[in-house]
Formats: C-alpha cells, sequence, structure tokens
C-alpha cells in the first residue's frame, strides 16, 4: 500500500469572518402606528484556531489547502434580534507546530501539547443596530454601522517533531531495524541508503507500563547542517528530543570508519545547535553479528574514549541491555 505523503512545512492563509451588519427597522404592528426603532445588532464573525492534535502526524492537509475562512456573522434583524455568530473555524494540526508570520519571520506561537489551541484570527465585531441611537431627542434614527472585517493573515507553519528520544545516524546505519526492535513503529528497512525519507516515530512500552516515543530521524551526512543530503530538511525534527541515541554502523558496510562517524555526527548536531551537545545520550554500536566488528569497536573506543553499547538489529541481540540503559536514562 502506498504510504501517504509527510509534509512538515505548509503556508497558510487564514481570514476570519466578517462581523454582520447592524439593522436599521422600526417596530410596525397592528394598533403601533409610529413604533421605536428596533434594529439588532449584527453577528460576530467567526474565529480561526489552529489545535493540537495526537492522530494528524503532518501537514498535509494545510499544504494541499492553505487557504482557510471562516463564516461571516449574520446581519441583525427587526425587534432587536441579534444576528447569528459566524462559526468558528478549527483547524487540526500535528504536536509541534510552530507557527510564524511570513512577512515578518515573527515566531507567533509553537504549539506542542495536545489539545492547545491558538487563535490566529479573530473574527470582526458585529455593526450596531439603529436602536442604540434611540434617544429623547432622537425618535426615529436611522443610523446603523456596518460588520467589521476579520483578520487576515499568512501564516508558515513547520512542524518539529515531539518526541522522548532522536535516534541519530549516518544512511545505512540500522536505525530503522532498530526502532523496529525496540517499539512498535514498523518502518521501511532496506539495504541502500536513504530508504526512510521522512521521520517516524515509535513508542517503547516498557515492563510497569511506562511509555516514551522514539524518533527516527532520515539518515545524516557531513555537512547536514549546510543543507548537504537530506538531513537539513529534518535536523528540525530533533529540537525537542530530550533523549539522543547515536547509532553507529559498527561493520563499515558503506567504506566509513565508525569513529569518524560519530564524531561528524556530533560535529553535524553542534553546528546546527550547540544545546544538543548537552542532551542525556547513547551510543550504540550496531551490527555486532558481522566478523569485522570486534576490530572496529576497539578502534572506537580507542579513538573516541567512549564504550558503547552491543547490539545487532538484525538478529536482536543486545535489545533488552538497550532497552534497560534506555529506561535508566529517562528516569535518571
Amino acid at each position: 500500500m502506498k504510504s501517504r505523503k509527510f509534509i512538515d512545512s505548509a503556508p497558510l492563509s487564514a481570514k476570519a469572518g466578517t462581523g454582520g451588519n447592524g439593522s436599521a427597522s422600526f417596530r410596525r404592528e397592528k394598533f403601533i402606528a409610529m413604533g421605536g426603532p428596533d434594529g439588532g445588532d449584527g453577528g460576530r464573525g467567526g474565529n480561526i484556531t489552529l489545535k493540537a492534535d495526537r492522530e494528524t502526524d503532518s501537514l498535509i492537509g494545510i499544504f494541499f489547502s492553505p487557504i482557510r475562512k471562516a463564516e461571516h456573522g449574520g446581519p441583525g434583524r427587526r425587534q432587536q434580534m441579534h444576528g447569528k455568530n459566524g462559526a468558528d473555524l478549527e483547524i487540526k494540526i500535528p504536536r509541534g507546530t510552530q507557527v510564524t508570520d511570513a512577512e515578518s519571520g515573527e515566531v507567533l506561537a509553537d504549539i506542542v501539547n495536545d489539545g492547545e489551541e491558538f487563535c490566529i484570527a479573530h473574527g470582526g465585531k458585529g455593526g450596531r443596530g439603529n436602536v442604540h441611537w434611540k434617544s429623547s431627542t432622537h425618535q426615529s434614527p436611522t443610523e446603523k454601522t456596518d460588520g467589521e472585517p476579520g483578520e487576515e493573515v499568512t501564516l508558515k507553519l513547520e512542524l518539529k517533531l515531539v518526541a522522548d528520544i532522536g535516534l541519530c545516524g549516518f544512511p545505512n546505519a540500522g536505525k530503522s531495524s532498530l526502532l523496529t526492535q525496540i517499539s512498535d513503529a514498523h518502518p521501511r528497512v532496506a539495504a541502500y541508503p536513504f530508504t526512510t525519507l521522512n521521520p517516524i516515530i515509535g513508542t517503547i512500552i516498557f515492563e510497569n507500563y511506562s511509555r516514551a516515543t522514539v524518533a527516527d530521524i532520515p539518515g545524516l551526512i557531513k555537512d547536514a547542517h549546510l543543507g548537504v543530503g537530506l538531513g537539513y530538511s529534518f535536523l528540525r525534527h530533533i529540537e525537542r528530543a530530550h533523549y539522543l541515541i547515536y547509532v553507529i554502523d559498527m561493520a563499515a558496510v558503506d567504506g566509513r570508519r565508525p569513529h569518524e562517524d560519530y564524531l561528524n555526527l556530533k560535529e553535524e548536531l553542534k553546528l546546527y545547535r550547540g544545546d544538543l551537545m548537552r542532551r542525556p545520550a547513547l551510543v550504540v554500536a550496531n551490527k555486532m553479528d558481522c566478523p569485522e566488528s570486534a576490530d572496529l569497536l576497539a578502534e572506537f573506543i580507542a579513538e573516541t574514549g567512549e564504550t558503547p553499547l552491543e547490539i545487532s538489529a538484525e538478529t536482536g541481540d543486545g535489545i533488552p541491555d538497550l532497552r534497560d540503559a534506555i529506561f535508566t536514562m529517562l528516569n535518571t
């Protein structure tokens, strides 16, 4: 089955509803020939609100429908009846969506928590009916006001995934296979680079029924922070991760030295956002089932001073120990 397109950036033009016009009517009933003014006020225009929804995982809906308008308010009516308020428009967005003014670049909101709301455009006020102008010296006012226009905004929405842990690694390091082993996610796995073309989130359920979310960030390469490869597009998805796991291909199947991969990964993250270096992290030596991995692991330890957790995402060796280490990291 073809997977749904992942969209993590989208423009949005929003126009709130215009308020309804006030009424300039007069009371006309049997036996009351010259009733006074009874024009009601117009209804308020509809607001437009963004709402974080845990079931929404992409900005695809906004990307393909970037122009949104709320309902206008109804006009005031005779007998001082208030016009109908325009229906508010609620737009569901993924958790972790940042809202930016497209013209000024000002960040207006960072919507992270499920159910969190942010009104991006307020509806216009309804106009006033002629009843408001009645006085002892002005018995038959015809004055009324039109409804005010609703706010109109042009925004840029950018998704930064919300996850407890971010998996960092070069293409073919085995992140997708590892995510399959430790969580409920089932990403595509293949023996060639860049099989993961968009971030994927899985959930780890521990023995005490506590949970942690893990994001598989598409493979980074050297100079990713400058826009090389896929890394630049998806580096922002690691910003919200509280913890990091460096996944290293210890078998060097693509011809790179594992210790150089690790140092390059750290350098790319540092150049993108220096505070990422202060996040608690685990280093994982993957593909330890391969014969050449033992010698490369010794070289890795000598060059980096790190002693990684040894696993094989292919065979499942070391996965229980890794889950225990993740649980300890999350609860320390």
